[in-house]
């Protein structure tokens, strides 16, 4: 899993699966979009507006944080 948040555009994008790419992006707030691989499974999400609709840890321009 990778989490990025860039300030500039006020989003952040949790990547849940390096291996597979997405196929289609599906709307399933005003804010949030997931992102579905072509055999259906979630590899991605993305949180527009982030600073109003998620806790962020720094005032960083740029943040990432990978799972080992």
């Amino acid at each position: 899993m990778k989490i990025t948040y860039d300030k500039k555009v006020d989003a952040m994008y949790i990547k849940l699966n390096d291996k597979k790419p997405y196929h289609i992006t599906k709307k399933v707030t005003d804010n949030v979009l997931v992102d579905y691989s072509k055999d259906g499974k979630v590899v991605g999400l993305e949180v527009l507006d982030a600073s109003r609709n998620v806790v962020l840890p720094t005032k960083k321009e740029k943040i990432s944080v990978e799972s080992l």
